[in-house]
């Protein structure tokens, strides 16, 4: 069975369908094995939910074939672009795909990274918002580390940091992927450039794998003081999602057929609601991360569970949460 079919398996209607949504993380990709472009994403997007805009965040797709290593990554934004620009026609559908765009750049190359970003505001000078440079990475081989190949306590070294800097003065936003292990690598950060603004990706990557198997009580404590701490920094804002990715542990991957929205909103409620508590409705958003997280459940009955883990939360709250607060961080017209 195909993954389609086996989504399939597992159908409902949507919750609150007039609800606005802006979708702050997804991805676009033409990869041998596997195809997300306009027509995926806006038959995932125009499944019964109020998608209204989006954001695509980075992972290496049509990067550059010639030229300099680091520009290689302005092919990502050149592309993204393009297709920004399909679901302007209006000919996809009324909700604005990639409305905004966080793609790479190398921070590590210090200053010199500087007109790297330039070129990236070049090729979108209308919806280029940030970067996002992935540093997730663990010691166990069980566990996969972000395609940047980033080694431990990449966040705290001058190289980045230097690059970091230069965000602040094209007006970028950084988005942070990593494990949650190394949350206070984040929080170290947000400190040293307070006027930065920084999105925590997956709610800081609980893991539930390899050596964190068996142990999903000791991480949810380790991952609820860190977050603890990072929610101090006024700076750092907080995606909610990323949960259904298989290196999280629930394994509704092997199952025979997908989770309902019931199933996901229990399993994930402990994590995003700790987090609005800690940082409040106007610094966190709920986010798909598809095509990533489809390989649990379908786009419709993942944001059914996220209505769900909200259904008594205020008409105000829960418009910060799916689409106010995404919209400001993001900076989308």
């Amino acid at each position: 069975m195909d993954r389609a079919e086996w989504l399939a398996l597992t159908e409902e209607p949507v919750i609150d369908p007039g609800l606005a949504i802006c979708d702050p993380h997804h991805h676009l990709w033409d990869f041998p094995d596997s195809r997300y472009l306009i027509d995926e994403v806006t038959a995932d997007t125009g499944s019964g939910h109020d998608v209204v805009s989006t954001v695509f965040v980075e992972c290496t797709a049509m990067y550059r074939q010639d030229g300099p290593a680091a520009m290689k990554p302005i092919g990502e934004t050149e592309f993204v672009q393009g297709v920004a620009a399909q679901s302007a026609s209006g000919h996809y559908g009324p909700g604005r795909i990639a409305a905004g765009i966080v793609s790479f750049a190398d921070l590590t190359l210090g200053g010199a990274v500087a007109p790297v970003l330039e070129a990236h505001i070049a090729a979108s000078p209308n919806r280029f918002r940030g970067i996002r440079h992935a540093s997730a990475w663990d010691a166990s081989p069980d566990i996969r580390n972000s395609h940047t190949k980033p080694h431990a306590g990449l966040l705290r070294e001058s190289e980045f940091r230097a690059g970091f800097a230069c965000l602040e003065s094209f007006g970028l936003s950084f988005d942070a992927w990593l494990y949650f292990t190394q949350i206070d690598d984040v929080a170290d950060l947000a400190k040293a450039f307070p006027d930065t603004p920084i999105i925590l990706d997956h709610v800081g990557g609980p893991l539930g794998i390899g050596p964190y198997k068996d142990g999903r009580d000791a991480v949810f404590a380790q991952w609820t003081r860190a977050i603890d701490r990072l929610a101090q920094c006024p700076n750092v804002v907080v995606k909610l999602g990323g949960l259904s990715m298989s290196q999280c542990g629930f394994a509704w991957h092997h199952r025979d057929r997908p989770p309902g929205s019931e199933a996901l909103a229990q399993a994930t409620a402990p994590y995003f609601l700790h987090c609005i508590e800690r940082f409040g409705v106007e610094r966190c958003m709920f986010e798909s991360n598809f095509p990533v997280d489809k390989v649990s459940c379908s786009y419709r009955v993942l944001w059914n569970s996220f209505k769900r883990v909200t259904a008594d939360f205020s008409a105000a709250e829960r418009a910060a949460l799916f689409h106010d607060t995404a919209a400001r961080v993001y900076r989308l017209k």
